[in-house]
C-alpha cells in the first residue's frame, strides 16, 4: 500500500499572494498598530495598558514583534483588532 505524499500548499500560496497584492495596492488591515521605542520599563508599562485597555479575547491585542536595542532600549509593535464585535 502506497503511502500519501505531504499535502499542497496551492491553496495557501494562493491567499498569501492575494493578500499581498491587497496590501500594494493599498488595501487597509483590520489591526491598528503602534510603533515605540522605550526604556524596558516604559515597555513593559506600555505593553500592560494596551493589555488592559484592549483585552486580547476580544482584540486579539498582542506584541506583533519587538527588539533590544542599545542602552536598555526596546523597539516593538503593538496590534490589536480595530474594533471588537
Amino acid at each position: 500500500m502506497k503511502m500519501p505524499g505531504p499535502p499542497s500548499f496551492h491553496g495557501l500560496k494562493k491567499r498569501i499572494a492575494e493578500q499581498r497584492a491587497h496590501a500594494a495596492l493599498g488595501g487597509t488591515s483590520q489591526f491598528v498598530r503602534e510603533t515605540y521605542c522605550q526604556s524596558r520599563e516604559e515597555a513593559r508599562a506600555t505593553a500592560r495598558e494596551w493589555f488592559n485597555a484592549f483585552p486580547k479575547a476580544a482584540y486579539w491585542t498582542e506584541v506583533e514583534s519587538w527588539r533590544q536595542l542599545e542602552g536598555d532600549q526596546i523597539e516593538f509593535t503593538m496590534r490589536r483588532l480595530s474594533s471588537a464585535d
